[in-house]
């Protein structure tokens, strides 16, 4: 099955850069070489040290201006992307693909109904505890998640699966054993899959 157009952006862990979600988009390419692809530096930078950060990790992240100024930044991040690669029209060919912290903004911009986009992967994300909007309902959902990982529970996607689908979303849930913090081999082939699914 080929992908004949698609926009996949993908959204890194906290502390990294674009630069280091490339090569799985790379390993992705190969099999859907039609897509584009854009891993954007979140619009935050460590307050200590090097790297970008989508929000701050505080305390005070889920107080409402403090998350107004989170999504408001991922918001033109993304439409600066969408513009530059004329997805304005076409949303439902546009994944969004977020690993931890960049699972967390990814899995919030459809929870909020902000963004209606045709793909949505979280690896070793969380939804936070925020109502759940389901103006984007339409958009179907993939969580990954190791059973080992110490840094976000497995329960956190269990959770985030179950309040999406309240909501209306299809959400498809995966737990790999023995995997902890990361994107695994067969992680990253289910992601595959599941934007061939999707966007094809």
């Amino acid at each position: 099955m080929a992908l004949t157009t698609g926009l996949i952006i993908l959204f890194h862990c906290i502390g990294a850069s674009g630069a280091q979600m490339m090569p799985l988009a790379s390993s992705w390419k190969t099999s859907l070489p039609a897509a584009r692809f854009a891993t954007p530096d979140a619009p935050f930078r460590k307050v200590a040290g090097p790297g970008h950060l989508w929000f701050q990790v505080d305390g005070n992240q889920l107080r409402p201006d403090r998350l107004a100024e989170i999504r408001d930044a991922f918001d033109r991040t993304i439409d600066q992307i969408i513009k530059r690669e004329r997805f304005e029209e076409a949303l439902d060919r546009v994944a969004f693909v977020g690993v931890s912290q960049g699972a967390i903004v990814a899995l919030d911009a459809a929870a909020s109904g902000r963004w209606n986009v045709g793909a949505l992967i979280g690896y070793s994300g969380l939804l936070p505890p925020v109502p759940v909007s389901s103006a984007s309902s339409g958009t179907p959902v993939l969580l990954i998640h190791g059973q080992n990982d110490r840094t976000i529970p497995p329960f956190a996607s269990t959770l985030a699966a179950t309040q999406l689908q309240a909501a209306g979303f299809k959400v498809d849930l995966k737990i790999e054993s023995g995997v902890g913090h990361a994107i695994s081999m067969t992680g990253a082939r289910l992601g595959l899959e599941f934007l061939r699914t999707h966007l094809a």
